[in-house]
């Protein structure tokens, strides 16, 4: 059953590892990415759809983003739900696709965007420590059950421990990969 708790540990730790990494590709670092767009919705068709299932997203220059809706009508939905996403981009269009420059990022909005991966990466690390606390606590739960002696609560612990840490280092790892990503012109 303990085996059991520290799969699980791994397989949520892992979950948290992924959900940092999107967060992160949702911030910009000066080269355009279709991952900034994807927390976009659409207002369509009585429904909140993500902007990729209106039509096909692109970045076919450094500092261009092209959406290309399957269907034009919907070119003034994208453009208001660009604007609402507040991601500091003006969407122009031509009746067609709908563009958008990415324009260079000044110095005090770089230090912004590594603030930003910063606590996407704490938030992570939070993520992480709250598994390990849930983990911990099911195992003590086992042993005041009987299920596992003290001995092996011990090793288990140390186990999840073990896990939190690398995982910890990883999220470090990742912001510094990103935060260099950010601050290098």
């Amino acid at each position: 059953m303990s085996k059991i708790l520290i799969t699980e540990t791994k397989e949520r730790m892992e979950k948290a590892i992924d959900s940092t990494k999107h967060r992160f590709s949702t911030i910009r670092a000066g080269r355009a990415n279709v991952a900034m767009l994807a927390d976009v919705k659409v207002s369509q068709y009585g429904s909140e759809m993500p902007l990729n299932q209106v039509g096909n997203v692109s970045a076919p220059e450094a500092r261009l983003l092209v959406i290309d809706p399957w269907d034009k009508t919907v070119i003034p939905a994208i453009e208001k739900a660009i604007n609402l996403a507040n991601l500091g981009l003006t969407p122009n269009n031509d009746g067609k696709v709908v563009r958008l420059s990415i324009p260079e990022l000044t110095a005090e909005r770089r230090k912004e965007y590594a603030k930003m991966a910063k606590t996407e990466a704490e938030a992570g690390k939070i993520a992480i420590r709250g598994i390990r606390k849930d983990i911990n606590n099911k195992l003590r739960a086992a042993e005041k059950d009987g299920d596992i002696t003290q001995d092996e609560l011990k090793a288990f612990e140390d186990d999840v421990q073990k896990l939190t840490d690398d995982y910890i280092k990883t999220v470090d790892e990742l912001f510094k990969k990103k935060e260099k990503e950010i601050t290098t012109v």
